[in-house]
This record gives structure tokens, sequence and C-alpha cells, in this order.
């Protein structure tokens, strides 16, 4: 090459950089301007202080950091608008920010926004992520609003006053995933819902009729509860009304049907006769033989149990899934062919440990059921069996892409497992599309239903003592899980207060381990907690910090009483709402305002509350290299069990400090995340 070729090429390359600093530029003051003109029409934005036409909105080496609240930037370039839980309100202007070409996702969730759909929504067509979620929206929404949205994935509209149809154009987003349209005043037929990949319709709470299309079958039952018009699974069958004219013609049909059977059945005894055969007389008679399975309808609704509506549903769900079913006991669907010629273990329940009495899965499916709940994989029943024992058999549905042989090694695995805040797993059922998990029952219930359920008079108050027992426990068999399991990326994977139920002595047993390897993929991501990490929410990945992220929720939840209410959401979601709100309350009045008030704790507690409360917020820090590890957990939970007499300093002040040193970093302090 000669030195005038070098010389072209350096100069080219110098002037691409050149060019693209200015694009970046130009860029980020056309972001600015956007962000300004769409401030100006907001009401009691003074959260938004620092967004300021001197500084652009994204600055640093790579244009990837923002002192603009609320504002996430990538490439020099504003990707997301998060502002949640600031008061704002106002006409919303979202037109002015269609000029942000690289915007892929907004959030104004639980703000005092009001009035009808924003305009200029349908502007923002690279949009992604749209959440207008618990404002004051109402009106109808245009039924051709989303037409041009193709690249929207998950939309939130969820605790507003729509009203009117549900836009057709929902149903043919090609990329829709997860749409929220509960507690609304939304009314008619739900439209077709074609999208290949849906995991998500949740239209509870509203005023909705009809057929539930088809395709949304398979969902949770609860996603369509508080809709009396709508019908179809997976709720009840719809009735149908037959018109009058119909009416009549099928009752003249049936008579003549019947005309025709007496007049063939008298032919045939008198021909018989004539020809003097000696025939039984039960030939000449038809036996009705009763059902196989269950009982009568009648018999059925007559059930004095208090769940017996939550029952039938399910039951009628297993109907439509199983060839065979019963209305009042558990059932399991029919052999496939191949099933059949691999030999009669297939109908058998395989248990795990030798110290459990045995039992058949015909013992088990005779056995009067109850029905404790239903959840993202599947149902959950209490059998109690004629031995006087009872055991919970929960049904899986998204295990179908595992091998027999993988499966049972792994089941095996679990079974093993011998801990004192594990419950142990029984037994097993296989099935290429459906799974039993049999375990002990637990009289006392799950931790979530102590936490958060209607308190009767009788019922235990979980105090201080009871709360940190359940948290060291957890803590305890969390950690033996990584042991044993070093090299399952999530060993536990789904861990909630729900999966953590408590014996006679309050001592914790972890519920629903271990299951990653042997779920669905895409049913894991959809349902299982530790999936709605910030690292896979924002990059796809997991890791096995990702159960110390669910481990930190859940003790922020022991400490609070309050629910993480994005659990019950499916997908990625961002629950870092209740650790968010633990943060900002601390921040702006006494931290010992965050704690549950029943757990009834004295000032001597304060400081042992207030060291488990940091220790929470460790394990929920946004950058996962910060983020303490399962063993320190363990370690800093035992410290506090040991040093009871911690002081007595300011609350609030030993919080701040902390807040300065190994907090969670600084933009999430600020919650400046978006919901992805």
């Amino acid at each position: 090459m000669t030195r005038d070729d070098k010389f072209s090429t350096v100069y080219s390359l110098l002037l691409i950089a050149v060019c693209c600093f200015a694009v970046t530029t130009t860029s980020g003051e056309g972001d600015a301007d956007a962000l300004l003109k769409f401030k100006s029409s907001l009401v009691n934005a003074t959260a938004l202080g620092r967004w300021d036409s001197s500084e652009p909105p994204c600055s640093g080496a790579k244009g990837s950091n923002s002192k603009w609240k609320g504002v996430m930037c990538s490439n020099g370039s504003v990707f997301a608008i998060r502002l949640e839980n600031m008061s704002l309100s106002g006409e919303l202007d979202v037109q002015a920010l269609g000029s942000i070409r690289g915007l892929r996702s907004v959030s104004f969730m639980r703000n005092h926004f009001e009035g009808k759909m924003p305009r200029g929504l349908n502007g923002l067509v690279s949009l992604v992520h749209l959440y207008l979620a618990h404002n004051r929206f109402s009106g109808e929404v245009d039924g051709d609003l989303f037409d041009g949205m193709k690249s929207l994935v998950k939309v939130h509209l969820e605790g507003n006053m729509f009203s009117g149809e549900v836009p057709k154009s929902l149903g043919k987003l090609p990329k829709l995933t997860e749409l929220n349209l509960e507690n609304n005043m939304f009314t008619g037929k739900l439209p077709a819902f074609k999208q290949k990949n849906l995991a998500t319709v949740n239209v509870a709470n509203n005023r909705l009729e009809g057929r539930i299309p088809f395709t949304l079958g398979l969902m949770n039952p609860t996603f369509f509860s508080g809709n009396k018009g709508l019908c179809g699974a997976p709720l009840l069958p719809c009735r149908y009304t037959r018109p009058p004219f119909f009416t009549v013609f099928l009752l003249a049909l049936t008579v003549l049907a019947v005309i025709v059977l007496i007049t063939v059945f008298c032919s045939v005894c008198i021909l018989s006769r004539r020809q003097g055969k000696n025939q039984d007389q039960s030939h000449g008679h038809v036996h009705v033989h009763p059902p196989v399975y269950g009982q009568t309808e009648q018999q059925y609704s007559e059930k004095s149990s208090q769940d017996s509506k939550v029952y039938r549903k399910l039951a009628n769900e297993a109907v439509q899934r199983d060839s065979t079913a019963t209305s009042g006991a558990l059932s399991v669907g029919t052999q496939s062919a191949e099933e059949d010629k691999r030999g009669g273990d297939q109908r058998k329940l395989h248990f795990v440990r030798n110290d459990q009495e045995k039992f058949t899965l015909q013992d088990m499916l005779r056995a009067s059921a109850e029905v404790l709940g239903s959840g993202g994989f599947g149902s959950s029943y209490k059998a109690a069996l004629s031995s006087g024992r009872a055991v919970v058999v929960k049904r899986f549905r998204f295990m179908s892409n595992i091998g027999r042989e993988e499966f049972y090694d792994h089941m095996k695995k679990i079974g093993r497992l011998s801990h004192p805040n594990l419950l142990p797993l029984v037994s097993f059922y296989y099935r290429k599309e459906e799974k039993l998990l049999v375990t002990n029952y637990i009289p006392n219930g799950s931790l979530a239903n102590l936490l958060h359920a209607n308190r009767t008079p009788d019922q235990v108050v979980l105090d201080w003592p009871i709360r940190f027992k359940i948290v060291r426990g957890v803590t305890r068999g969390l950690a033996y899980l990584y042991r044993v399991f070093p090299d399952l990326n999530l060993p536990h994977g789904h861990l909630k207060s729900s999966n953590v139920l408590l014996d006679h002595n309050f001592e914790p047993l972890l519920t629903d381990y271990a299951l990653v390897p042997v779920v669905n993929r895409d049913q894991s991501q959809q349902f299982m907690v530790a999936y709605k990490a910030p690292e896979f929410t924002q990059q796809d990945r997991t890791s096995r910090r990702s159960d110390v992220w669910s481990l930190g929720i859940l003790i922020l939840e022991i400490l609070t009483g309050k629910f993480p209410a994005n659990y019950l959401r499916q997908g990625k979601g961002a629950d870092d709402e209740l650790a968010a709100w633990v943060e900002s309350v601390a921040r702006t009045e006494w931290t010992a305002d965050v704690f549950d008030k029943e757990m009834k704790a004295g000032k001597e507690h304060e400081a042992q509350m207030l060291k488990l409360l940091k220790i929470g917020l460790r394990c929920c820090d946004w950058d996962i290299e910060k983020r303490i590890e399962i063993h320190e957990a363990v370690d800093r939970i035992e410290e506090v069990d040991r040093d009871a007499s911690g002081g007595q300093e300011s609350v609030r002040s030993s919080y701040v400090t902390a807040s300065e040193g190994d907090h969670r970093s600084s933009r999430a302090m600020t919650g400046e995340f978006p919901l992805m």
C-alpha cells in the first residue's frame, strides 16, 4: 500500500467517525427537544427537575448513562422512558415522543393521567413495550389503534376505566406475547387472537361476554374471571340457546324417531315369534349401564364443599384435556398406544423414598379430592386416602419436552434430597403430556396464605420471631440446594411465598424446587419467578444469583407484609416494585414505618429487623456483580441471630448510611429502569 493510499484510508475513517459523531449529537439534541416538549404537557412534574436542555439526556463515554430521571439510553439515544409512581397528570403528549427513533419502551404506570387514550400513540411504530396501567384513562379505544404498531410485544392497560369493545387490532399484532386488560369496563366479545407465542391475555373483571376464543382455552382461568358473560374453556362450557323453530323441529324429529323405533321393534318381535325361535327375553331389552366414572351433574352440584365451583371448573378442564375424567376425584388421561407397548409400569406411581407408606395410583384417583389452587403450571389437589393419610397432588402441564428416562433420573435425584427445610417428594407419575408429583399434605398451608389471606380469630399471628425463623430456614434450604446441585443454573427457580409451606412448628418447607430442567423452556420463562430478575428482564440470561434475587423479594415481603403483585404476571416482569417501595419510604420517612405492624415487634427487635432489611435489599441489587451470593446471605442472617443486641441507633440514619455504601446501584435506587 502506497503512502497516498494509507492517507486516503485514514482520511476516510476520520470522515466516517466525524459523521457518526455528528449523527449521534444531532440525535441526542433531538431526543432532548422531544423530551422537554413532552414534559411541558405534564402537571406536577417536579420529579423531573433534572430534565434540562443544558445537558443532553444521554451522556457518558458510550452514551449509555442518563442523569434525566426515568430515561434510559443506548448508544447515545433514548430507548426507554419509565415514569412511574410520580403523581403525574396532564394530557400525556405521547405525540411529542414520535421523533425519538430509538424509543422502544414507555411506562407511565401508577400516575393520575385521565381522559381518553393518548393521541398520537400509534405514531410510536417502533414501540415494543407499552405500560399505561393503573391510571384514570377512560372511554372507548379505537379498534384500529394498534394496526401500525407491529413491534409491540407487551401491552399493559389494566387498572383504568376503558370501555367499549377490546380493540380488534390487538389480535393482529404479530409479536404480542403479553396483554393485560384486567380491571377496566370493556364490553362485548373478545376478538380473535392468532399469535403463536401469546402467553398471557388477562381480561379479568370487565364486562365481557360470549365464547372465549379457542386459542386462549389453555390459559389460567383467573385471567377471565369477573366477566359474568364469558364462557368456554378454560371456564365452564357455553349454554347453547336454540331458536324456537329449531326446538319444535327437533321435538318433531324425536317423536318420529321414537315411532319408527317402536314399529321396527314390534316387527322384529312378530317375526321372531312366527319363526318359533327360542331367544332369551333379555335380548329384547336395552340395558343402560351407569357411567364408569364419578357422579351425575345433579349429584355434583349438591356437593357442600366450599370450593365446589372452583373444582367443577378444573374438573371440566380435565375432561376437555383427557379422554377420561371424573367429577369428584383426580383423574389421569388414557395412555397412548406407544405407552401401552412399553409395559404395565406406565400406569403406576413411582415412589422415590423408602420411608413413606406406599399406595397405588388407583387408591389416589379414587380418593376424595379438594382443590388447593390453580397456578401457571397446573392445579394442586388434596387427596384424602382411605388409610386416613392426606397427600397433595400437583398436576403439571408443561413438561412435555423431556424424555421419560431423563425425567425419571431427575425425579430420583430430587427424591434423594434430605433437609429439614425441603418438602420431600413422595412419588411421581409420568405420561408424555402429563406429570403428577405427590408430596405430603402440610395443614398449616403456605406462607403467602398466612401473610395475606383474611385472618380468622384463631389464626396464629406471624410475629417477628416466627418471621425471622422462616427467613433463616428458607435461606438454609436454598443454600442446601446450591450445594447438591452445583451444575444447576437455578437450583430452585420458583422461590416465592406460596411455595413456602409451614409445618406445625412454623418451620419453613420449600416446594417446587429444582424443576427448571424438566419444565419446557418457554413456560419456565413465562411462569417461574427467577426469570423475573433484572438480568433476564434486560439481557435474557439467568444465573445462580437469580435465585438470590427471589430470596431478597421474599425477605422484603415477610418484613413489610406487602405482596409483590408482579409475581402474578406471566413473562418478563419488573419485580423491583416492592424493593423500590421500601427504599422510597425509607428515604423519606422513618424506616420503622416500612415494617408490617402485625409483627408486633418491640424496640429491642428494631436493630435485627433493620439488619435483615439491609440483607434483603442487598439480595435485590440490580447489578448482579454487586448482589451478594447465597453463602454470604446465610452468614449475614446467622449473624443477625447471634448479634441480637445491636444497639439502638437512629433507624433512619443507619439506613441512609448503608444506602450510601453497599446498597443497590445509584440508578436502581432512583428507579430509573424501564419495565421490560
